[in-house]
């Protein structure tokens, strides 16, 4: 046994931590889907706050970039075809015409794409961890506490929400680019905020599952990559 542990590549665990970690997430879904099916929303965002996660375990356990591509495009494949048939019904009853799981899949995969061979994780955790948890809890926020509404191209949205975005994503930038060495990462932190707080308005059929992963990660990268926020 510990010959075949110690013949299977470095990555493979984490791989593995990755595939346990969805069945989790995805089991805890469908069981709420089941007892509390008034509430569409909740195991929707369950699945959203969980699957945004893994980009954590590719880039902290070293996952190759093939494996997150190839996971990405299952994962939107499944997606598409659940929209026709009810595969996923956990995460798409959500009572209104949305592509959002199938733009999230594409995001990883995108970002993993483009960041991974350029040795730049942090750049796709950056992007995918904003969607993550900025647009999760703003719409906790808005929901439960939105007193102050706007609509815009048809679009309505709560202040409290859009704030919440704005500093949820902020923040996160901001403690990521300041791990990663980048000079005046609160300057950064701040442009990265507005700029998820505005893409995210523009949430048509889901689509801000990939304007604001793609927005903020490119944002940050030409950031860092240029050392604007250091003068």
């Amino acid at each position: 046994m510990s010959n075949l542990a110690s013949s299977l590549p470095a990555w493979s665990l984490p791989s593995g931590g990755v595939v346990l970690w969805l069945g989790l997430v995805f089991g805890l879904a469908s069981w709420l889907h089941q007892r509390q099916p008034g509430r569409p929303e909740l195991p929707r965002k369950v699945v959203h706050l969980g699957t945004g996660n893994v980009i954590l375990l590719a880039w902290w356990g070293q996952i190759p970039a093939w494996v997150g591509i190839l996971a990405a495009i299952v994962a939107g494949t499944a997606a598409l075809v659940s929209y026709w048939l009810p595969i996923l019904p956990s995460i798409n009853s959500v009572g209104r015409p949305s592509y959002g799981t199938f733009f999230y899949a594409v995001s990883i995969g995108v970002l993993i794409a483009w960041f991974w061979p350029l040795g730049l994780p942090q750049y796709a955790a950056l992007g995918i961890l904003v969607m993550t948890w900025g647009d999760g809890l703003a719409a906790l926020v808005g929901q439960r506490w939105g007193q102050h509404r706007y609509t815009l191209a048809g679009v309505t949205k709560s202040w409290e929400g859009s704030l919440t975005m704005a500093l949820v994503g902020g923040g996160l930038g901001g403690l990521i680019l300041w791990s990663s060495g980048v000079p005046q990462p609160l300057s950064c932190a701040l442009l990265i905020g507005v700029t998820a707080a505005v893409l995210e308005v523009v949430s048509w059929l889901g689509l801000d599952n990939l304007t604001v992963p793609l927005g903020t990660a490119g944002l940050a990268y030409l950031l860092g990559g240029t050392g604007y926020a250091g003068g």
